[in-house]
Parts: structure tokens; sequence; C-alpha cells
């Protein structure tokens, strides 16, 4: 059975948007038109299913690296800070946009919290993640559709047919 590692991410994450933008719960917030994704960018993206672009490779993400958190997705997604004649630095990306995309995975049932421990605080005890890893239901379809584009695959990668 073909994995969702088995499939290049360039091949993989357009399916997986495509999929997404068709399943109920997922849907892309209304200031995602006029938004940037992170403070190292000039302007907003010009896709139109952007959303769902990088929902599905947060998913993927996810699925390879989980239980990761939000910071450390920034961390990824994010670019270089010009910083005029200082030297560029390592710029983040929108922490909301993440946040509201892992949300919309939890809710759909793809994703889902990691606990670790538990705290006691004014309010009484308090709970703490560790990150979010991918659940049952999303691996299974993250493998399912790099099982339905594998021929594609193959075409574009002659070399994985021996995989």
């Amino acid at each position: 059975m073909t994995t969702f590692y088995d499939i290049p991410a360039d091949l993989l994450i357009p399916a997986l948007a495509d999929h997404l933008s068709e399943t109920k719960g997922m849907e892309a917030p209304e200031w995602s038109s006029f938004v940037k994704t992170g403070a190292s960018r000039e302007r907003p993206p010009t896709q139109s299913n952007w959303w769902f672009l990088r929902a599905a490779s947060i998913l993927r993400k996810v699925a390879r690296e989980g239980p990761i958190g939000v910071t450390q997705l920034a961390q990824t997604y994010g670019g270089s800070q010009d910083n005029g004649a200082m030297p560029n630095t390592p710029g983040v990306a929108s922490r909301n946009v993440i946040r509201t995309a892992l949300q919309q995975l939890e809710s759909v049932g793809l994703v889902e919290k990691v606990p670790t421990k538990e705290v006691d605080s004014e309010d009484g005890k308090q709970q703490l993640y560790s990150g979010r890893r991918i659940t049952s239901s999303g691996h299974k379809l993250l493998d399912s559709i790099a099982h339905a584009n594998r021929s594609k695959a193959e075409e574009m990668y002659p070399g994985l047919s021996k995989y």
C-alpha cells in the first residue's frame, strides 16, 4: 500500500488541498483574502486556494513531524526578514493563520492535541499540550490520497516504481 511518505509533496499537497476544499468544516476565513502569511512578506498570497494549500501542507507536516506546535510551524513556514543594512534574520510566519488552520483540521477530526501534564493554577488545574499529532482518520485520508496519485507520481518520477 502506498503511504504519504512515498509521494512527493508537490503532487500530494494540491490533491489534498482539493479534498480539503470539499470537506465540510474547512473553509477559508473572511480575512484570508487580504492577510499576509508572515511579517517578512510584502503582499498577501495571489492564489485563490492558498488557504487549503497551507492547511494541506500543515496536515502533511504534522503527520511527518508530529507532535508539533504552532511556534515550530511558524518557524518552518517563515522566511528571511529583511533588516536593511543589517544582516537578514529568520522571519516567522503568521501564527494566526497556522493556528486557525490547525483548529479547523482539529474540528474535522484529522488532527488532535497531545496532552503532556496537568499543572495547578489560580483557576484550578490546567492541561498543558506538547503540540498536535495526526489522528488515525487523518492518516487514512493522507494514505488514500497518496494511493490515488501513485500513477501520476510514477509518470513524473520514474525512479519511484521500485519502492
